[in-house]
């Protein structure tokens, strides 16, 4: 039986906006990473990666708040007690990282509906598509 769904690369895409380049996601994550600030919760302070995330956090006195955190690239821990301003920005770089996931996520999703689409044409051009696949 001949398989008709395996995982490949997009060889060919259609267009610009679809194209998805091998290493374009090191690049992105490479190119953002920078100095550690004290103030720069999403920075390591042992690797300079931007991947850190809060684990647990909770409001403490006088506007500030208590966060656990974690670098999932070389597993530090820490944490502290954070004024609200700096929680804030941590807040901001949190949300643009999600935004940045869900961009290559939508453009990976497009790339592999391109590439499924090429070989179901393909395979219809072939006459490898018979009544009884339906």
């Amino acid at each position: 039986m001949e398989e008709r769904y395996r995982t490949t690369r997009v060889a060919q895409p259609r267009t610009e906006s679809d194209q998805v380049v091998p290493g374009d996601f090191e690049k992105a994550g490479a190119k953002q990473r920078r100095g550690r600030q004290a103030e720069d919760l999403n920075v390591c302070p042992s690797c300079s990666s931007e991947l850190v995330h809060p684990t647990d956090w909770a409001p403490a006195a006088g506007r500030k708040w208590v966060v656990d955190l974690r670098c999932p690239e070389c597993e530090w821990t820490g944490g502290g007690t954070y004024a609200q301003e700096v929680v804030d920005r941590f807040d901001e770089a949190l949300d643009e990282g999600t935004e940045a996931i869900l961009a290559d996520l939508n453009r990976l999703a497009r790339a592999n509906m391109v590439e499924h689409a090429e070989r179901f044409t393909a395979a219809l051009r072939d006459d490898r598509i018979l009544p009884e696949d339906f």
